[in-house]
């Protein structure tokens, strides 16, 4: 079978193949890279795998087919995707409604997934005695960057540069972010998320500082990242599907909207996903261009479901690849968005009547939920995406549900190391000043 080759989502840059996407991360013309076409299907043929790596071998082999990495995604899957990722009913609940649990890796939200993924390929990519290290360069809303370290903290070849919000991410969230040491820089910007995005950006597109320091991407923007999030929308559709005997819709806590891509990608390759909602904080862009085809970005709010305050995401590029017009687009997606009073109601509402308990930013899945009407709610199996461990906001959540949330033994580990960081104004000359 001939190599499927990656484009950029701007259409100025040259075809490549999968490994040179991942190495680079991002395009050289700005943009991000998509398949050139993405591969069909036949869902009924996964139904005997039952793991996440054997889901990945099945379902991402056609854009590992006739790549360098071809005969290693098996051994990329099973070091980086032993993670459990169960979709749970919620019992309390008189309708089909389910949480997609993505918040049982080591440091307790799903960017573990992308992260340990990528990591694995981008070792088996590296020359046997490079020059110099890799430089990863990750910005963070707060779970990204922890996820990131996490899975490639101690690899010599590599050197992790995180910049992150200063006084943006949750208490918790920063310490997971600064715990490291070693191989990982921890920068801590004076503005907000997207002033990190686009230092990140401008750092790539910088032909001195990306020549000296060989550059590459752990953000969504990574097409590594993004490709085994897939994996766990599949290995849920198939579940569930097979439990409740219909098509599962999700609704998705969105940021950066790389999960949000990852199920859209899954659905349009013929994994049994019905309709797909993205609950946004009041970061309004995603939500206000699919109200009126207008799409402006806007300066991040400051909420309490930190991880989402994007106010200009960049996975957009990939969406509207897929869905060329705007009426297109209205088809296959829509949105909704929760303030911050409402996100404590509903973390509280919802630990009353169901007795479970949910981060800032699964409860906005959980709020765009009980706006559905009772025939929806009633009429198919619905699955909240939980992106994150309650207990990386105890300080949000307990308060709201009156008892203290059980912190998982791996995330209870990082949070007791020595912190590491070093403050920075969001300018081009103080990160490259930082990176020496």
């Amino acid at each position: 079978m001939a190599a499927l080759r990656f484009a950029s989502s701007r259409g100025g840059a040259p075809l490549v193949s999968l490994s040179r996407a991942i190495a680079q991360g991002l395009t050289p013309d700005g943009g991000l890279y998509i398949p050139t076409q993405l591969p069909r299907v036949d869902a009924g043929a996964f139904a005997g795998a039952s793991s996440l790596p054997q889901l990945a071998r099945s379902a991402l082999a056609p854009f590992f087919d006739g790549d360098d990495l071809h005969d290693a995604l098996g051994e990329i899957a099973d070091a980086a995707l032993g993670v459990p990722a169960p979709t749970t009913a919620v019992t309390a609940c008189p309708d089909p409604l389910f949480a997609l649990e993505l918040y049982h890796g080591p440091t307790a939200a799903f960017k573990d997934f992308g992260a340990r993924f990528l990591a694995e390929s981008q070792r088996r990519l590296q020359p046997r005695a490079p020059a110099q290290p890799l430089t990863i360069l990750v910005a963070t809303s707060g779970d990204t960057g922890g996820a990131v370290a996490a899975a490639f903290n101690g690899r010599a070849w590599a050197r992790v540069v995180i910049l992150y919000p200063k006084g943006l991410v949750s208490p918790q969230q920063e310490r997971q972010l600064t715990c490291w040491g070693d191989n990982v820089v921890s920068l801590r910007v004076d503005g907000t998320f997207d002033d990190c995005q686009g230092l990140v950006k401008e750092a790539f597109q910088d032909p001195i500082l990306s020549r000296k320091h060989r550059f590459s991407s752990a953000n969504s923007i990574n097409i590594g990242r993004l490709l085994p999030q897939m994996v766990y929308y599949i290995a849920s559709s198939l579940e569930t599907a097979e439990r409740t005997g219909m098509k599962p819709s999700y609704i998705i806590p969105a940021g950066n909207l790389g999960n949000a891509c990852a199920a859209l990608w899954a659905r349009a390759m013929g994994f049994p996903i019905g309709r797909i909602i993205l609950a946004h904080n009041i970061n309004r862009t995603v939500p206000d261009f699919l109200a009126t085809g207008h799409w402006q970005p806007r300066p991040s709010i400051a909420t309490l479901a930190s991880a989402m305050d994007v106010g200009n995401p960049s996975n957009i590029e990939r969406i509207r690849a897929l869905y060329p017009t705007w009426q297109t687009l209205r088809e296959h997606l829509s949105a909704d968005t929760v303030d911050d009073a409402t996100i404590r109601a509903r973390i509280g509402g919802d630990f009353m009547q169901y007795g479970r308990e949910w981060c800032p930013h699964t409860a906005t899945a959980a709020e765009v939920y009980s706006r559905l009407s009772a025939a929806e709610r009633r009429d198919q199996p619905w699955v909240l995406v939980a992106t994150a461990h309650p207990a990386k906001f105890n300080e949000i959540v307990e308060p709201i549900i009156g008892r203290p949330i059980q912190v998982p033994e791996s995330l209870a580990y990082l949070l007791g190391l020595p912190q590491h960081c070093v403050d920075l104004p969001p300018t081009l000359g103080a990160l490259a000043a930082a990176l020496e």
